[in-house]
Protein backbone atom coordinates (compact mmCIF):
# COMPACT_ATOMS: atom_id res chain seq x y z
CA UNK A 1 0.00 0.00 0.00
CA UNK A 2 2.80 2.46 0.89
CA UNK A 3 4.51 1.75 -2.43
CA UNK A 4 1.27 2.42 -4.31
CA UNK A 5 0.79 5.74 -2.52
CA UNK A 6 4.35 6.82 -3.33
CA UNK A 7 3.78 5.96 -7.01
CA UNK A 8 0.89 8.46 -7.15
CA UNK A 9 3.14 11.46 -6.49
CA UNK A 10 2.00 14.70 -4.88
CA UNK A 11 -0.63 15.49 -7.52
CA UNK A 12 -2.00 11.97 -7.41
CA UNK A 13 -2.26 12.06 -3.62
CA UNK A 14 -4.17 15.36 -3.75
CA UNK A 15 -6.59 13.90 -6.32
CA UNK A 16 -7.02 10.76 -4.20
CA UNK A 17 -7.75 12.84 -1.09
CA UNK A 18 -10.34 14.87 -3.02
CA UNK A 19 -12.02 11.73 -4.37
CA UNK A 20 -12.11 10.12 -0.91
CA UNK A 21 -13.79 13.24 0.48
CA UNK A 22 -16.38 13.34 -2.32
CA UNK A 23 -17.01 9.62 -1.87
CA UNK A 24 -17.87 10.07 1.80
CA UNK A 25 -20.15 13.00 0.95
CA UNK A 26 -22.13 11.26 -1.79
CA UNK A 27 -21.62 7.50 -1.22
CA UNK A 28 -21.26 6.93 2.53
CA UNK A 29 -20.82 3.15 2.34
CA UNK A 30 -18.54 3.20 -0.71
CA UNK A 31 -14.83 2.47 -0.67
CA UNK A 32 -13.86 4.97 -3.40
CA UNK A 33 -15.67 6.69 -6.28
CA UNK A 34 -13.29 8.69 -8.44
CA UNK A 35 -14.21 12.10 -9.82
CA UNK A 36 -15.80 13.05 -12.14
CA UNK A 37 -19.07 11.17 -11.76
CA UNK A 38 -22.68 11.99 -12.63
CA UNK A 39 -25.79 10.63 -10.91
CA UNK A 40 -29.17 11.30 -12.56
CA UNK A 41 -31.73 10.19 -10.00
CA UNK A 42 -35.38 10.30 -11.00
CA UNK A 43 -36.07 6.84 -9.59
CA UNK A 44 -34.39 4.76 -6.86
CA UNK A 45 -30.71 3.84 -6.54
CA UNK A 46 -29.52 1.33 -3.93
CA UNK A 47 -25.78 0.71 -3.57
CA UNK A 48 -24.25 -1.86 -1.23
CA UNK A 49 -21.10 -1.26 0.83
CA UNK A 50 -17.64 -1.40 -0.73
CA UNK A 51 -18.36 0.40 -4.02
CA UNK A 52 -15.11 1.21 -5.88
CA UNK A 53 -15.22 2.89 -9.31
CA UNK A 54 -12.96 4.72 -11.72
CA UNK A 55 -13.58 8.19 -13.19
CA UNK A 56 -16.58 9.14 -15.34
CA UNK A 57 -19.16 6.95 -13.66
CA UNK A 58 -22.64 7.69 -15.02
CA UNK A 59 -25.71 6.27 -13.25
CA UNK A 60 -29.16 7.20 -14.58
CA UNK A 61 -32.60 6.29 -13.29
CA UNK A 62 -34.64 8.09 -15.90
CA UNK A 63 -38.18 7.55 -14.61
CA UNK A 64 -39.85 7.64 -11.21
CA UNK A 65 -40.49 3.89 -11.52
CA UNK A 66 -36.84 3.09 -12.28
CA UNK A 67 -34.85 1.03 -9.78
CA UNK A 68 -31.09 0.41 -9.82
CA UNK A 69 -29.67 -2.04 -7.27
CA UNK A 70 -25.91 -2.63 -6.96
CA UNK A 71 -24.67 -5.26 -4.50
CA UNK A 72 -21.74 -5.13 -2.11
CA UNK A 73 -18.07 -4.92 -3.17
CA UNK A 74 -18.88 -3.75 -6.69
CA UNK A 75 -15.70 -2.71 -8.54
CA UNK A 76 -15.66 -0.90 -11.89
CA UNK A 77 -12.97 0.84 -13.94
CA UNK A 78 -13.43 4.02 -16.00
CA UNK A 79 -16.43 5.08 -18.10
CA UNK A 80 -19.17 2.86 -16.69
CA UNK A 81 -22.65 3.92 -17.88
CA UNK A 82 -25.80 2.35 -16.42
CA UNK A 83 -29.15 3.60 -17.74
CA UNK A 84 -32.45 2.50 -16.16
CA UNK A 85 -36.11 3.25 -16.76
CA UNK A 86 -37.44 0.01 -15.23
CA UNK A 87 -34.98 -2.26 -13.40
CA UNK A 88 -31.28 -3.13 -13.35
CA UNK A 89 -30.04 -5.42 -10.55
CA UNK A 90 -26.34 -6.24 -10.05
CA UNK A 91 -25.23 -8.84 -7.51
CA UNK A 92 -22.37 -8.95 -5.02
CA UNK A 93 -18.65 -8.99 -5.85
CA UNK A 94 -19.09 -8.02 -9.50
CA UNK A 95 -16.03 -6.77 -11.40
CA UNK A 96 -16.47 -4.46 -14.41
CA UNK A 97 -13.74 -3.29 -16.81
CA UNK A 98 -13.62 0.07 -18.65
CA UNK A 99 -16.13 1.41 -21.16
CA UNK A 100 -19.04 -0.84 -20.16
CA UNK A 101 -22.65 0.07 -21.02
CA UNK A 102 -25.64 -1.48 -19.24
CA UNK A 103 -29.20 -0.51 -20.19
CA UNK A 104 -32.69 -1.88 -19.69
CA UNK A 105 -34.25 0.22 -22.47
CA UNK A 106 -34.02 1.38 -26.06
CA UNK A 107 -35.56 4.09 -28.24
CA UNK A 108 -38.33 2.26 -30.07
CA UNK A 109 -39.34 -1.35 -30.68
CA UNK A 110 -37.88 -3.46 -33.48
CA UNK A 111 -39.76 -6.75 -33.46
CA UNK A 112 -42.33 -7.82 -36.10
CA UNK A 113 -45.29 -7.46 -33.73
CA UNK A 114 -44.49 -3.89 -32.68
CA UNK A 115 -42.13 -2.01 -34.98
CA UNK A 116 -41.05 1.61 -34.73
CA UNK A 117 -40.80 3.51 -37.99
CA UNK A 118 -37.28 4.40 -39.19
CA UNK A 119 -38.78 7.64 -40.51
CA UNK A 120 -39.46 8.79 -36.94
CA UNK A 121 -36.58 10.63 -35.25
CA UNK A 122 -34.96 8.14 -32.82
CA UNK A 123 -35.16 10.55 -29.89
CA UNK A 124 -38.96 10.82 -30.23
CA UNK A 125 -39.61 7.06 -30.34
CA UNK A 126 -41.23 5.48 -27.29
CA UNK A 127 -38.79 4.04 -24.76
CA UNK A 128 -39.19 0.27 -24.52
CA UNK A 129 -37.74 -1.58 -21.54
CA UNK A 130 -37.07 -5.03 -20.09
CA UNK A 131 -35.28 -5.71 -16.76
CA UNK A 132 -31.56 -6.57 -16.61
CA UNK A 133 -30.07 -8.81 -13.92
CA UNK A 134 -26.38 -9.66 -13.32
CA UNK A 135 -25.59 -12.36 -10.76
CA UNK A 136 -22.98 -12.54 -8.01
CA UNK A 137 -19.26 -12.91 -8.80
CA UNK A 138 -19.55 -11.94 -12.48
CA UNK A 139 -16.67 -10.40 -14.42
CA UNK A 140 -17.66 -8.05 -17.25
CA UNK A 141 -14.83 -7.35 -19.72
CA UNK A 142 -13.67 -4.21 -21.50
CA UNK A 143 -16.21 -2.34 -23.67
CA UNK A 144 -19.06 -4.79 -23.13
CA UNK A 145 -22.66 -3.75 -23.85
CA UNK A 146 -25.43 -5.43 -21.85
CA UNK A 147 -28.80 -4.72 -23.43
CA UNK A 148 -32.47 -4.87 -22.33
CA UNK A 149 -33.94 -8.13 -21.05
CA UNK A 150 -30.59 -9.79 -20.34
CA UNK A 151 -29.96 -12.03 -17.33
CA UNK A 152 -26.36 -13.09 -16.63
CA UNK A 153 -25.96 -15.99 -14.22
CA UNK A 154 -23.64 -15.94 -11.23
CA UNK A 155 -19.94 -16.61 -11.70
CA UNK A 156 -20.06 -15.86 -15.42
CA UNK A 157 -17.41 -14.01 -17.45
CA UNK A 158 -18.31 -11.80 -20.42
CA UNK A 159 -15.34 -11.35 -22.76
CA UNK A 160 -14.07 -7.95 -23.94
CA UNK A 161 -16.05 -6.23 -26.69
CA UNK A 162 -19.07 -8.50 -26.37
CA UNK A 163 -22.66 -7.39 -26.95
CA UNK A 164 -25.04 -9.32 -24.69
CA UNK A 165 -28.53 -9.49 -26.18
CA UNK A 166 -29.82 -12.79 -24.74
CA UNK A 167 -29.71 -14.51 -21.33
CA UNK A 168 -26.37 -16.08 -20.37
CA UNK A 169 -26.34 -18.99 -17.85
CA UNK A 170 -24.26 -19.19 -14.70
CA UNK A 171 -20.63 -20.36 -14.54
CA UNK A 172 -19.79 -19.86 -18.22
CA UNK A 173 -17.56 -17.68 -20.40
CA UNK A 174 -19.40 -15.87 -23.20
CA UNK A 175 -17.89 -13.73 -25.97
CA UNK A 176 -18.83 -12.09 -29.26
CA UNK A 177 -21.55 -10.02 -30.91
CA UNK A 178 -24.04 -11.32 -30.05
CA UNK A 179 -22.38 -13.00 -27.06
CA UNK A 180 -22.38 -16.81 -27.05
CA UNK A 181 -21.08 -19.37 -24.58
CA UNK A 182 -17.64 -20.77 -25.40
CA UNK A 183 -16.72 -22.39 -22.07
CA UNK A 184 -18.46 -23.86 -19.06
CA UNK A 185 -17.10 -24.50 -15.58
CA UNK A 186 -17.16 -28.15 -14.45
CA UNK A 187 -17.51 -28.09 -10.64
CA UNK A 188 -16.62 -31.77 -10.37
CA UNK A 189 -13.32 -31.43 -12.24
CA UNK A 190 -12.85 -27.82 -11.10
CA UNK A 191 -11.89 -26.68 -14.59
CA UNK A 192 -13.23 -24.73 -17.58
CA UNK A 193 -14.25 -26.86 -20.55
CA UNK A 194 -15.02 -25.81 -24.12
CA UNK A 195 -18.75 -25.63 -24.73
CA UNK A 196 -20.25 -28.02 -27.31
CA UNK A 197 -21.69 -25.12 -29.30
CA UNK A 198 -18.28 -23.48 -29.82
CA UNK A 199 -15.60 -24.47 -32.33
CA UNK A 200 -13.73 -27.76 -32.14
CA UNK A 201 -10.64 -26.11 -30.71
CA UNK A 202 -10.28 -24.76 -27.20
CA UNK A 203 -10.54 -20.98 -27.06
CA UNK A 204 -8.46 -19.06 -24.55
CA UNK A 205 -9.80 -15.78 -23.14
Amino acid sequence: MLRQLKALGITGLIVLARDLLLTKLFFRNARLVRWPFLIRREGEIFIGPGLNTGPRLLLETRSVEAKLVIGKNFVANTDLHIGVIESVTIGNNVLVASGVFISDHSHGSYNPQNSSSPETPPNTRQLVSSPVRIGDNCWIGEKVAILPGVTIGKGTIIGAGSVVTNPIPEYVIAVGNPARVIKKYDPNKKSWKTSHDSSEHDIEV
